[in-house]
């Protein structure tokens, strides 16, 4: 199986575990737990998108499905303004970009365009994702306690 191959099957299987979460009621499940935890409002797109991305390995997939579970929320969470409904979209993506690692197309590309072994991804793509993702994450929070 050449490289072209690797990203197409890693993409694929993002996709269906995606759609499988989608279909199982998820977002019913989410609502009736955490909802009512105090101060998780903005932290909650972020968790939920990174904990998709880092098991499926697709942002694409991780941005779409926590959208999904996480509209029906906004009202619970109290983020229903047009400022705060941005920063659940930035909060969404800054999570579907962290942890990039084996499960993950990008992971495959990155490394093989550059010539890095998969150890050397490891500890430079999933390590330097890890580093962005939370950088976001806490600037996100930041800015959500200046605005909101």
């Amino acid at each position: 199986m050449d490289f072209k191959d690797k990203v197409v099957l890693v993409t694929g299987a993002g996709g269906v575990f995606g759609k499988v979460l989608q279909n199982s009621g998820i977002s019913d499940v989410v609502q009736g737990y955490l909802s009512d935890i105090p101060g998780l409002s903005i932290w909650l797109p972020f968790i939920l998108a990174a904990a998709l991305k880092t098991a499926q390995g697709s942002s694409t997939v991780a941005i779409i499905t926590t959208a999904g579970i996480i509209a029906p929320l906004l009202g619970a969470l109290g983020l229903e303004t047009p400022t705060a409904k941005a920063l659940v979209v930035v909060a969404i993506g800054a999570g579907s970009m962290i942890v990039s690692h084996a499960n993950d197309s990008y992971f495959w590309v990155v490394t093989g365009l550059s010539g890095m072994t998969v150890k050397q991804g490891y500890k430079l793509q999933t390590l330097g994702t890890l580093v962005e993702g939370a950088a976001a994450a806490i600037a996100l929070w930041i800015i959500s306690l200046i605005v909101l």
